[in-house]
């Protein structure tokens, strides 16, 4: 199943659709290997089939890649509403490796959506933002909604600043029943201001999970000598040498981290830190989870 989540392998595919049915298909013929994923339970669209229960409700074609019978609930069962949030902002197209945090997030976000109309027939919708809200996509269940989602993912381009209140102003407005809502950024910045921007979106009852996506030379940065960085989304510059930023410079990013996910579940979210090098199935473990949530 690795070779289906691992980011580097995704980036050689240039189709966005084909990314995310790559991911999802994967993940879950995976799911049904492994009895420790419980999918039968997490995934609420799903159940396994009983033998004199009506066939025309088995899903063929998951029997064709799995080899095992499930039945699909009914629409009215299982459906909700899934809005992806994603920061654009100038920070996000730092990278190390093969895949910047704008890719990384692009692909998750593509999966998600991918899963939730395809696999769970639910409505979805994106915002992407920075400063101020680029593209958004109401969510829907209407025909042709995941390529509407999937092609304001792929005019995303990282530009100016990130700032919360403005986006999460009109995200609030977009989102008018409850779901899920997840929020993808860097999140570098005040963490009691970011938090306090998206806390009005759990005011519908909804479920808001934020994803920390960071490279992973942001995390443990490796210096062979005095360097100058800059800034992406302001310009500044400061020396750093490699003492600062093996010892001090970690304290202070684990402590920033800590901070965003104490503030995130006082206010009732969910936090998930996602390292751009590591596969994705963290996001769909997520997504599966919410979706129990919401739809208990």
């Amino acid at each position: 199943m690795q070779r289906f989540l691992d980011p580097a392998i995704l980036a050689s595919i240039g189709n966005l659709e084909l990314l995310a049915r790559t991911v999802v298909d994967g993940f879950v013929a995976g799911l049904h290997r492994s009895a420790d994923f419980g999918f039968s339970q997490e995934f609420a669209e799903y159940r396994a089939y009983t033998p004199g229960e009506d066939p025309r409700h088995i899903d063929w074609n998951l029997f064709a890649r799995t080899e095992r019978t499930y039945l699909k609930r009914y629409r009215g069962e299982t459906n909700s509403q899934v809005t992806v949030l994603m920061d654009a902002s100038n920070s996000m197209k730092y990278t190390s490796h093969a895949v910047n945090k704008m890719d990384y997030t692009r692909y998750a976000a593509a999966a998600l959506m991918y899963m939730a109309i395809k696999y769970q027939r639910d409505a979805a919708g994106i915002v992407v933002f920075d400063d101020d809200v680029r593209d958004s996509v109401r969510p829907s269940t209407r025909q042709g909604q995941l390529y509407r989602v999937l092609a304001a993912l792929d005019r995303a381009e990282p530009a100016a600043r990130t700032n919360f209140a403005n986006p999460m102003r009109h995200a609030h407005e977009l989102l008018r029943r409850r779901g899920m809502v997840m929020v993808f950024s860097d999140f570098f910045g005040d963490p009691e201001e970011m938090v306090e921007a998206i806390e009005p979106l759990r005011y519908h009852g909804s479920e808001v999970t934020l994803f920390q996506v960071l490279d992973p030379k942001e995390i443990k940065p490796e210096l062979r000598g005095p360097s100058v960085l800059e800034d992406m989304e302001t310009g500044q510059v400061m020396e750093v040498i490699p003492d600062y930023a093996k010892n001090e410079y970690r304290r202070r990013l684990q402590a920033h981290l800590a901070a965003i996910e104490a503030r995130a579940r006082a206010a009732g979210m969910d936090y998930r830190l996602l390292v751009t090098d590591q596969p994705l199935d963290a996001t769909l473990q997520a997504y599966l989870s919410l979706r129990k949530a919401v739809a208990a």
